[in-house]
């Protein structure tokens, strides 16, 4: 099963710009999608061919929205407060979280779409953030109390460590880096989920998801990696191979996130 998460910056743009072209390629079973930026009956109409849709937009228009395309029927279908409880029901909090149920040959596998706020150090942006990333943390012990196996597949916003970042001396002090934010990531490892690109790849510098469209961060690789794909252990010990689909120059990008396309064994039916 071929598992891609990709932060698309804008799906209408990022189809104008060459994602259909992507997607036909890249051989996905599931495509986790963040930044979305698009009502329902947008996003229905531009996946209709081949693709079944769960997703949610954002209340605030033109801004968040996730979804997942599935292969496979998908079913159980939970966004916003119906996994997330109560609490995620301010604006800044919805077309951030999304999850369902995909078929496999080996059993069904769930699947979440998350879209983690930016923040902005000191500012109300950044008590969002952390708003949102303890209702996530909740979130994520019960699933892996509910589920054997999980993936959960998005765009959280953080580095996790200095191997995630180029310049991680000059953002310490950046959203994005911060200790407490990093501290939850640190949180959903002790507890037993899986960061499977860096299990797969081992501990090295990058490789980077994302990159600044300002200046020569993509050309000169200044990027970050703030995209990832969390699983289960019983997911995770699947999964063989993990791919950051860079492209091959800063004119031939359709967004400023590179798709993170990770392949388990776990049978597509």
């Amino acid at each position: 099963m071929r598992i891609v998460t990709v932060n698309v910056n804008g799906v209408r743009a990022a189809l104008r710009k060459g994602m259909q072209e992507w997607l036909d390629a890249v051989g996905a079973d599931v495509v986790c999608l963040q930044e979305v930026r698009a009502p329902h009956d947008v996003v229905e109409a531009a996946f209709s061919a081949g693709w079944r849709v769960a997703q949610q937009a954002c209340e605030i228009k033109g801004r968040a929205g996730v979804a997942i395309l599935s292969r496979e029927p998908v079913t159980d279908v939970l966004a916003g407060t119906q996994a997330l409880g109560d609490a995620a029901s301010k604006a800044a909090h919805t077309g951030r979280w999304v999850e369902a149920t995909v078929p496999s040959a080996d059993g069904p596998v769930r699947v979440v779409s998350v879209y983690v706020h930016s923040g902005e150090a000191g500012t109300p942006k950044m008590d969002a953030k952390y708003q949102f990333l303890d209702l996530m943390t909740v979130r994520l012990a019960q699933l892996s109390g509910a589920y054997e196996r999980v993936v959960v597949a998005g765009d959280i916003n953080t580095a996790h460590t200095e191997h995630d970042i180029k310049n991680w001396k000059g953002n310490l002090k950046s959203a994005g880096f911060l200790p407490q934010e990093r501290a939850y990531l640190d949180r959903w490892t002790d507890a037993g989920w899986v960061d499977v690109h860096r299990a797969v790849v081992g501990e090295q510098d990058g490789p980077y998801t994302w990159w600044s469209m300002r200046g020569r961060a993509f050309d000169n690789d200044a990027g970050w990696r703030i995209d990832y794909q969390y699983a289960t252990p019983a997911m995770a010990t699947t999964a063989f191979a993990v791919t950051v689909d860079r492209a091959a120059a800063w004119d031939k990008r359709w967004s400023d996130h590179a798709p993170l396309v990770v392949d388990y064994r776990v049978g597509s039916r």
